[in-house]
């Protein structure tokens, strides 16, 4: 096995205890995490955060828009302000964390780079590029905050990403372990092959990084391993994402030193029968907010000190298709959720929505440029400088939205 490859699979780390920066935000001494859930496929934030004040949302969706407010309506949307409202498969879950300003969402948010690919746009996304530049795939933003959190420092910070590959928006230069979250005893390494790998590596200048990530890897597959076993029901299944969610946040406030998480979730590619008040997109959300909930509860005081970044690679058609679902879009909404931060409130720059102002007269424009948005939080969360943020983020602003 050549090392590259060997590097791509297990994704290994070193094992250090991480030297933590301070909040900027009033919760100032404690330690910072940020957990990053990309949802592939592009949901439909439309039928999540809805606008039930403009017309021409249900003018545009005939068949799959969600009902307006109406308290004797179980499948009504839930008013958060004037103009939007929560999808009512969300309310049990997160309208609580909204209530207790522990949620907001970022309207009109995405990437400037306008592709209809779902590789495409998520490479793009997660390498963190200027929409104007040339693509980059050297390393992907997640990791270039790792590396900032770690200059000049040692031990150097840690991240894990909760997947089975290492995904685009954790390569680089700084070595990140990868455990998928239904990791079946199986797929553990064996120790025969370790001592393969331990011995490929020997005399190398990454022998100490392997050997630590191996470790890492074992005790982190171990842990979660040793949970599935012991739930009840179809623990590894795509839709028990609340018990997968109910994992990462255990381990996460069981291991201190992982300042960096992130998880991918499918399925939502809604071209077909996607759904209204209820039907598949619904179902996926109810999941989705579950997931999200149990997260909070899962990783106990740790919540108040975890930033959830919720992203997709861009959003879906203001209008339904023909098919009673929605194509590739553009602009979709981002989500914040955390014990520390300002929540409660829709945020960033809105435009109002009727014919003439869509994007390509089809979909929602981007006015929240996901980097800016992202940046800002990072300056608040980790004290970065403007240099800093510019490597992280190139050739953006960080913008400010008032979150922590």
């Amino acid at each position: 096995m050549r090392r590259r490859d060997f590097l791509k699979l297990t994704a290994v780390m070193a094992a250090g205890s991480l030297s933590w920066r301070l909040w900027a935000a009033p919760t100032g001494g404690s330690q910072t995490r940020c957990l990053v859930v990309f949802l592939r496929g592009a949901y439909d934030s439309l039928n999540a955060l809805v606008p039930y004040a403009d017309d021409f949302y249900y003018q545009s969706r005939p068949n799959i828009a969600l009902p307006r407010p109406d308290k004797k309506d179980p499948q009504a949307v839930i008013a958060l302000d004037a103009r939007w409202g929560m999808a009512a498969s969300l309310q049990d879950d997160l309208h609580p964390l909204y209530a207790a300003k522990q949620l907001a969402f970022v309207p009109f948010a995405g990437t400037g780079f306008v592709s209809r690919s779902h590789f495409q746009a998520q490479d793009w996304v997660e390498f963190g590029q200027p929409a104007t530049a040339r693509p980059n795939s050297d390393s992907g933003f997640l990791n270039r905050l790792l590396r900032e959190l770690g200059a000049g420092t040692a031990p150097r910070p840690e991240a894990v990403s909760f997947t089975q590959t290492l995904p685009p928006i954790l390569t680089g230069t700084m070595p990140v372990a990868n455990s998928p979250i239904s990791l079946p005893r199986s797929r553990q390494l064996t120790p025969h092959f370790e001592q393969l790998v331990l011995q490929m590596y020997t005399g190398h200048a990454l022998e100490q990084q392997v050997s630590d990530g191996l470790g890492l890897r074992k005790a982190i597959a171990s842990e979660l391993v040793e949970e599935m076993q012991a739930a009840s029901r179809d623990a590894t299944a795509p839709g028990g994402f609340a018990l997968e969610a109910g994992r990462i946040g255990r381990l996460l406030r069981e291991r201190p030193e992982l300042s960096v998480g992130f998880i991918d979730v499918g399925g939502w590619d809604t071209h077909a029968a996607q759904g209204g008040a209820s039907g598949a997109l619904s179902t996926r959300l109810q999941a989705l907010s579950a997931g999200l909930a149990e997260l909070e509860t899962s990783l106990g005081n740790g919540w108040n000190n975890t930033v959830v970044m919720v992203l997709s690679e861009f959003g879906r058609t203001f209008r339904e298709n023909g098919s009673r679902g929605t194509d590739h879009g553009h602009g979709t909404a981002m989500w914040v959720l955390g014990g520390s931060i300002s929540g409660g409130r829709i945020v960033g720059e809105q435009a109002d929505l009727a014919p003439g102002k869509l994007h390509q007269d089809r979909d929602l424009p981007v006015l929240n440029e996901y980097r800016a948005v992202l940046g800002g939080l990072f300056r608040h969360m980790y004290g970065l400088n403007p240099a800093q943020l510019a490597r992280i983020f190139p050739s953006s602003t960080p913008a400010d939205l008032g979150l922590l």
